[in-house]
């Protein structure tokens, strides 16, 4: 079976310990300033979509998309299972993602991510994504990248 991702409630015990993993992770490299995690309460808003990756049934990423209601949307939440790390999953999540703005005639998605994550950062500019200013509700952060993919 492949790895697929589907529309799925981030309120979902396996999610939950994913979004924990994701804020250790964060937490490890990042001061709390510096971190701008959603909880689990603003991922149910009906402005935002939930994706789960799964592989073989067993759920190892997620990521949302938070549209802004002026054009644009903003990815959060993106993380693979560090056991799951290789198998592109980051990449089918980002497709994904985009895919949805498109269908949502989102103009441009924005992110916000640490500059201590290599991977991630290849991942966005693979994509397309460039760096940009930062966009409300963040402030400059030496530790923090912005980027933009326009769609």
């Amino acid at each position: 079976m492949p790895v697929s991702i589907t529309l799925e409630s981030p309120r979902q015990p396996e999610i939950i310990r994913l979004l924990e993993m994701s804020d250790a992770y964060a937490a490890s490299l990042y001061p709390a300033e510096s971190n701008h995690l959603v909880d689990i309460a603003t991922l149910e808003q009906p402005n935002v979509t939930f994706f789960v990756a799964r592989n073989e049934g067993e759920i190892v990423g997620c990521c949302a998309l938070v549209e802004k209601g002026d054009g644009t949307a903003e990815i959060k939440r993106m993380f693979v299972d560090p056991q799951a790390r290789g198998m592109k999953i980051g990449k089918l999540m980002l497709e994904a993602l985009v895919e949805l703005g498109r269908q949502h005639s989102v103009k441009a998605i924005r992110l916000e991510t640490g500059i201590s994550q290599p991977e991630a950062i290849g991942l966005y500019r693979n994509a397309g994504f460039v760096d940009i200013d930062p966009f409300p509700p963040y402030k400059p952060d030496p530790l923090s990248i912005f980027m933009e993919l326009k769609i």
